[in-house]
């Protein structure tokens, strides 16, 4: 197998390859791509070195699957022509996920989209959606859903190496560029992108398309309150969860445990965090309570690594589940 890795120096491509070599996947060669500015670097893999180039025509030809993470921009201008050349994309930025044309694939949820791929394209959903939709579909079949309300509350990670640095700098009281619209350090800052006329950022309107379009549920009424805080790695997310049919504790931990790649953690004080759970690939849920007021309502604590099951593991799954078909 051929595989090429556009944006291979950033924080989710390093991930990306780190998580190709863990799972085995038989890669007789690598492209590795990134920006002019890092054309020319040794990149060891697999036992041996590759040479980061700039994309450019042509380099796609041959390639069976292209994952990319450099960026909508990046993503829009490579994409197609990846495709065109006959790779398979796999991207993991915002550029396609809307597209009615390109399958937005969480392999545990909806692998089959990945089947169906019009523009040759498969995107890669944001990455609280990704590790949300995993627990969402493990109580849909048990109960259905009806609503979901979530709150996240995102690792600086999720904006890069970019938003590890500026944590990084603020901790020890220097300046620099950061991506947040606030300090982080020490802070908690409810905007993750920018504002729409109603009072929604665009991480929120993420969420509640993505997750719509991942369960083939376009009706469900979704919101979500996305937040940014001082964590280096792992996203969390609180997710309230109202039913079509009732479903106590036991039988919604059940259902959990038994879904692909979930991990529950039971029992009033054994919940996950990120900082214990930075490096694994599943989704960890843990505090399942039902409502006290509000009938077929749940309230759940769903944990998971952004940079691998947000991101790079997502899209190596789905490289799995094609080369298994």
């Amino acid at each position: 197998m051929h595989v090429a890795l556009l944006g291979a120096t950033g924080a989710v491509g390093r991930t990306m390859l780190q998580v190709l070599a863990e799972r085995g996947l038989r890669i007789e060669r690598l492209t590795v791509l990134a920006s002019a500015r890092s054309a020319g670097r040794a990149i060891e893999w697999g036992g041996r070195e590759w040479t980061c180039q700039a994309p450019a025509p042509g380099l796609f030809r041959g390639v069976d699957f292209a994952l990319f993470s450099a960026g909508a921009d990046r993503s829009k201008e490579w994409g197609p022509r990846a495709a065109d050349e006959g790779a398979i994309v796999i991207d993991n930025s915002s550029a396609w996920r809307m597209d009615p044309q390109v399958p937005l694939v969480v392999p545990e949820v909806n692998a089959a989209a990945a089947r169906e791929r019009p523009r040759g394209i498969i995107a890669n959903p944001n990455c609280s959606t990704i590790q949300m939709v995993v627990a969402l579909e493990a109580i849909r079949q048990a109960a259905g859903l009806t609503r979901v309300i979530a709150t996240t509350y995102q690792s600086v990670s999720g904006a890069g190496e970019t938003g590890r640095d500026a944590l990084r700098q603020e901790l020890v009281g220097e300046s620099g560029e950061s991506p947040f619209a606030r300090p982080i350090a020490g802070n908690v800052v409810p905007q993750i992108g920018d504002f729409d006329e109603e009072g929604w950022t665009g991480e929120e309107r993420k969420m509640v398309n993505e997750t719509r379009k991942i369960l083939s549920l376009p009706d469900l009424p979704v919101a979500a309150t996305c937040v940014r805080v001082p964590v280096d790695v792992g996203h969390s997310v609180q997710v309230t969860v109202e039913t079509e049919r009732d479903l106590s504790v036991e039988e919604a931990t059940r259902a959990l445990a038994v879904f692909p790649g979930i991990v529950v953690q039971g029992g009033a004080d054994a919940y996950p965090t990120p900082l214990e759970l930075a490096g694994r690939d599943e989704v960890f849920v843990g505090r399942v309570r039902r409502d006290p007021f509000l009938p077929r309502t749940l309230h759940l604590w769903v944990v998971a690594d952004n940079l691998r099951k947000g991101a790079a593991t997502n899209a190596v799954q789905i490289v799995e589940e094609l080369t298994r078909a």
